[in-house]
């Protein structure tokens, strides 16, 4: 008997809640037919997913079948959400997968100006960081993506889209943003700096030597904001993120730190709406050079 979409759901479910009656109440089946489900994958497995019978416990294997099989339901979950969405969706969709950064460089802008010409449309926005939306576009999850760099890739056509300069990133009572001057990269070492994914693209031999001593790495955004407005911790990131920020935090330049941040617009080239995939990114083009011209995103920084 072969491994099962429901095996994978039943299995996930159990070693969730870690008992055979929660499992049941979430998928809305028998605790007994839980436990006929478990039974036949282990069968077929011929190893042991959980150390007792009580199933609160996986074994090791267990803990890798249970990697796998979250990975592999989420998948599965998207795809049949995404083959629906197609289905009942005769204006088209429209999938963009972006980095947080490019949302007030146009993007929700653009995403108005669609919906208004086309009130049948359906549109899917996902934030992530660079390498997440380069994988999404590359597997034909989404039909448009927006980066950080210039990446190269087969299938795909790449522009890029805006620029922006680095800066330092912080509460405005931090000592670094008490200074008459922009600081220099020297006067960032010291306790307190945040790493990003973000820094890692400057190649600057000073931002490499700062990133030498860092002890605090940010995964994504959110989490680098909620360290950063504490006002005990600083970070550089790129000016136009400054449009994330909350009231409570500030941007000034560093001196001696001219390098910028280049954003790209990828789109596929081979798609189901190639007509709408097009128009959007001449929207978002002209959107981008609009922000970028006016300096709004440098609103509020110093």
């Amino acid at each position: 008997m072969a491994i099962t979409t429901t095996m994978l759901r039943c299995f996930a479910a159990v070693a969730q809640s870690g008992n055979l009656a929660d499992a049941g109440l979430r998928l809305g089946r028998t605790p007994s037919a839980i436990s006929m489900s478990l039974k036949q994958m282990e069968d077929h497995l011929g190893a042991r997913l959980f150390e007792t019978d009580r199933k609160n416990e996986l074994t090791p294997f267990g803990e890798e079948v249970f990697t796998l099989a979250q990975q592999q339901l989420r998948l599965h979950d998207e795809a049949i959400d995404t083959i629906e969405t197609l289905a009942r969706s005769p204006g088209g969709v429209l999938r963009i997968a972006s980095v947080p950064s490019a949302v007030p460089q146009g993007l929700s802008k653009s995403v108005g100006v669609m919906m208004a010409r086309y009130p049948s449309l359906q549109i899917e926005i996902r934030d992530a960081d660079s390498d997440i939306v380069t994988g999404a576009i590359m597997h034909g999850q989404v039909e448009v993506g927006i980066v950080s760099g210039q990446p190269k890739l087969n299938g795909i056509c790449a522009e890029p889209l805006f620029e922006d300069t680095f800066g330092l990133v912080a509460a405005p009572d931090h000592s670094l943003m008490h200074c008459t001057r922009a600081p220099d990269l020297d006067e960032l070492m010291i306790p307190g700096f945040v790493h990003n994914h973000l820094c890692s693209k400057i190649q600057i031999p000073a931002v490499q030597k700062l990133l030498q001593t860092k002890r605090v790495t940010a995964r994504n955004t959110l989490s680098l904001i909620s360290m950063v407005q504490t006002g005990n911790w600083f970070t550089i990131l790129p000016e136009s993120v400054v449009g994330l920020l909350p009231s409570h935090l500030a941007f000034r330049k560093i001196r001696g730190l001219d390098e910028k941040r280049v954003v790209s617009l990828l789109t596929r080239e081979r798609c189901l709406f190639p007509d709408l995939v097009k128009e959007f990114a001449t929207v978002l083009r002209a959107q981008a050079s609009t922000n970028f011209a006016s300096g709004c995103y440098v609103a509020g920084s110093s």
